[in-house]
């Protein structure tokens, strides 16, 4: 490397660049819009908590940050990889297979994210209702 080359990565590794650092202060000042998804996600997560047991997803994990559901799907067979292909052509619902995150029982989750519209989860549902049955 040269020094030149150093120079310039030692400016990108010490610190954040200037447009980044402006852009976290002003997303730290919007309290109001930050708090306004919070309870979005917070609706999503109410609405598919209580819906998705009623349509047959009744074994969920703990759901504690970040904003997705983990789903035990073993009872409809142990691939979620290829329950999750079916599910998004038979539905058109998209969920990510467990085996992304844990490559010991991962084959029997779908992790399911409600960071959408309310009006996708109520879609969602519907669509995965029909196709559980």
């Amino acid at each position: 490397m040269s020094a030149r080359s150093s120079e310039i990565a030692q400016s990108l590794y010490i610190s954040p660049p200037e447009l980044s650092q402006i852009a976290a202060t002003a997303a730290l000042g919007a309290v109001q819009e930050l708090e306004a998804v919070k309870a979005g996600y917070a609706a999503n997560r109410t609405l598919l908590l209580d819906g998705l047991p009623k349509i047959g997803l009744d074994r969920l994990l703990p759901v504690d940050g970040a904003f997705y559901i983990y789903a035990d799907i073993s009872r409809f067979g142990a691939d979620s990889l290829e329950f999750a292909r079916q599910m998004l052509h038979g539905a058109g619902v998209a969920a990510t297979p467990g085996v992304d995150f844990d490559p010991e029982h991962g084959n029997e989750f779908l992790r399911f994210s409600f960071a959408g519209s309310q009006a996708d989860m109520k879609e969602a549902l519907d669509r995965l209702s029909g196709f559980l049955k």
